[in-house]
């Protein structure tokens, strides 16, 4: 059994849950995310408290129960809070900054390197150096911020590249003169 899945997931007011036909429809104040379930798993709404239940104990089943009670309480935040990414430009003269639905990221190639923004995702710059991705579907968000990161990952000597805001990037020493060796 999974320990997860076990799990109960609490439905906050202005939120509704709907289970039909092997998909999931969760409505909130932001929007309306569905998902479909697949495998032997139920989804039971028992006075605003959500039940993931696997039907039989086969290992497949076991895995999905945790995934489906988490993917379902990742819905359930997004519908009602919503979900947000931050990001950092680090780098000597390059920035990020937004171009009607387009991003437009100054980080040191010859041109400037546009990223269109996706349908359900709000990409934001409060400062030039500074990227912010927002959005309801948890997974989304977090695929958006690693596809921003890719274009420029952080090198190790410097530092430059772009950066998950708080992110650690482990320095290395640089090359040493030749001085002393024969």
């Amino acid at each position: 059994m999974s320990r997860i899945g076990k799990q109960s997931i609490a439905i906050p007011a202005g939120v509704t849950v709907e289970y039909a036909n092997s998909v999931v429809t969760v409505k909130g104040g932001k929007g309306t995310l569905t998902r479909e379930i697949k495998g032997n798993i139920d989804v039971k709404n028992e006075g605003g408290v959500l039940h993931v239940v696997a039907l039989d104990e086969a290992q497949e089943t076991n895995a999905l129960h945790g995934l489906y009670r988490a993917l379902i309480a990742a819905m359930v935040k997004g519908v009602s809070e919503g979900f947000t990414k931050s990001l950092e430009v680090k780098g000597v003269g390059w920035k990020a900054q937004m171009q009607g639905a387009k991003l437009v990221l100054n980080v040191g190639f010859s041109h400037p390197v546009e990223f269109v923004q996706p349908a359900g995702i709000k990409i934001e710059c409060p400062s030039p150096t500074d990227i912010t991705v927002s959005g309801i579907d948890k997974v989304l968000v977090g695929q958006v911020a690693a596809d921003l990161r890719a274009i420029r990952v952080p090198e190790p000597y410097h530092g430059y590249g772009i950066r998950y805001k708080g992110e650690h990037i482990e320095h290395k020493e640089g090359k040493t003169s030749g001085k002393g060796k024969k």
